[in-house]
């Protein structure tokens, strides 16, 4: 603790974004560059000597914060970096695209406002690239073992990454012809550039972890060839079966899922098209659906120059603070947040039918109407109360031309083609594989980490998962294992 009176006398400062007239101009990141590392010591000297660190517990990774924020603010940033990598891979993903749980759980958090710990931890991630503090770490030796990992996602880097540095010979399959997963055409450039997952790939190719994309599991090789040429294999395909709206009017064009709609954009951000078949140009879009999917089909509709845009949400406004009763400290609470997206939208004026920040809270969709080409015109809603039972005379119409719908996935695809089927896994009723404490599913030497068994969850949770994973993999084949794992029965969070 450098000072024990910072959170006394500094209040909180965060990356200030870039103005929203110039941001929505571009596919930049919207923080303005170089403005993070001149706060951020003073912003770590806030950390707290609290004695019981509660961030440690609301971070799935258990993140050494309080060691980190310290080294920050004494100018320490090798030292900082050695203890962040620690338990986290790839701290630059996390540190822009994590909501923080682990702010909800500062102990400050509960009469003031919290550390900015995702500030401190992607400051960290960023001065160990400029100042050469992440060097690939190669194994001494390899065990002659190989492994076989499916999805380039962050729970399928996160392992092979482990078990490449544990000495096992690890490949990576990716069915696009990029590895990256969501976070390559899932997550918009807005939120994290493409540069920050390209040089960590290049630090994993440097390690010895090799990439065969454009291999669908399934198709391009069968997923029981897989298991009988290695020795294990990870299945970390995310969970990529998306659910649907089951409303008249559905099948008009115009109305597409959300990872339809986000990775053409991304494409065009590439370079690999010049225009996107879907794009929002001029066109009056709606958003079903009210999370982080949501918010950043907003921000790229934005971005592509839509007539207006409003996203729906079937849940109330929630208020501005904590029910203290309901989500009392140090539990994540749900409060109304407002995001880059968001405040784009609201100032830009792209929705007047919705609220300041172009959404509108307890609306549930009851159907949609075409024109006589068969294109979709409008949106029909109705206002919902706490059950979601309609509230009388309040139904409405937007107009539509592009209807984009962002309501979550269910697990993983389970067509009788992909490895999930060939393989015959066993499956929880939710639609997620199943698997034990050990992340071994019915099917011995198969694993299974990430959103595939969890459930669609946070990049910090997808993380966490495939570093356990790794240690579970390790210690099938060697019977002992010394890689960190923050979940499951190989909890060592403490080791490099």
């Amino acid at each position: 603790m450098a000072d024990p009176k910072g959170f006394l006398t500094t209040p909180r400062q965060d990356w200030p974004r870039r103005p929203v007239e110039e941001r929505v101009h571009d596919w930049d990141e919207v923080y303005v560059p170089g403005a993070l590392l001149p706060i951020i010591e003073a912003q770590a000297d806030r950390c707290m000597d609290c004695g019981v660190p509660f961030c440690h517990e609301a971070c799935p990774l258990g993140n050494l914060i309080p060691e980190w924020n310290e080294l920050v603010s004494r100018d320490d940033w090798r030292a900082a970096s050695d203890r962040l990598h620690a338990t986290n891979n790839f701290p630059e993903f996390t540190g822009r695209l994590c909501p923080a749980p682990c702010e909800a759980g500062c102990v400050l958090a509960i009469n003031q406002p919290a550390v900015t710990i995702k500030n401190v931890e992607v400051a960290i991630a960023d001065r160990a690239w400029q100042d050469g503090l992440a060097p690939p770490k190669p194994p001494d030796r390899l065990s002659g073992a190989t492994i076989a990992v499916v999805g380039s996602g962050p729970a399928g880097l996160a392992a092979a990454q482990q078990l490449t540095r544990a000495g096992h010979t690890v490949v990576v399959f990716e069915r696009d012809d990029r590895p990256g997963g969501l976070m390559r055409y899932g997550i918009p450039s807005f939120k994290m550039e493409k540069h920050h997952l390209d040089r960590r790939l290049a630090q994993l190719r440097d390690e010895g972890v090799r990439f065969r994309t454009s291999t669908e599991v399934g198709r391009d090789i069968g997923a029981a060839d897989l298991r009988s040429r290695y020795d294990a294999v990870v299945l970390a395909v995310g969970a990529t079966a998306w659910r649907e709206l089951d409303v008249p009017g559905r099948e008009l064009t115009g109305i597409v899922q959300a990872m339809e709609y986000l990775p053409l954009a991304n494409r065009v951000c590439q370079g690999d098209i010049e225009a996107s078949p879907l794009s929002a140009e001029g066109k009056h879009v709606v958003i079903v659906g009210g999370g982080d999917t949501g918010a950043d089909c907003l921000g790229t509709a934005v971005r592509e120059g839509a007539a207006s845009v409003t996203q729906l949400d079937i849940y109330g406004q929630p208020g501005a603070e904590r029910d203290e009763l309901a989500e009392p400290w140090p539990t994540y609470p749900k409060i109304y947040r407002m995001s880059a997206a968001h405040e784009e939208a609201g100032e830009l004026r792209t929705a007047p039918a919705a609220d300041a920040d172009a959404r509108l809270f307890a609306a549930s969709t009851l159907r949609f109407e075409g024109d006589e080409w068969g294109r979709v015109r409008a949106l029909h809603l109705v206002e919902v109360d706490e059950a979601r039972r309609p509230r009388e005379g309040t139904s409405r119409e937007l107009p539509a031309d592009l209807v984009l719908l962002a309501l979550g996935f269910s697990g993983p695809e389970r067509g009788a083609g992909g490895p999930v089927g060939q393989l015959g896994l066993a499956m929880e009723d939710r639609g997620t594989l199943a698997r034990d404490a050990r992340f071994t599913t019915s099917v011995p030497g198969v694993f299974a980490a990430g959103d595939a068994a969890r459930g669609q969850s946070l990049i910090v949770w997808a993380i966490a998962e495939g570093r356990s994973a790794a240690a579970a993999v390790d210690h099938w084949l060697t019977g002992s294992t010394r890689l960190p794992a923050p979940i499951g029965p190989y909890d060592r969070p403490m080791m490099a």
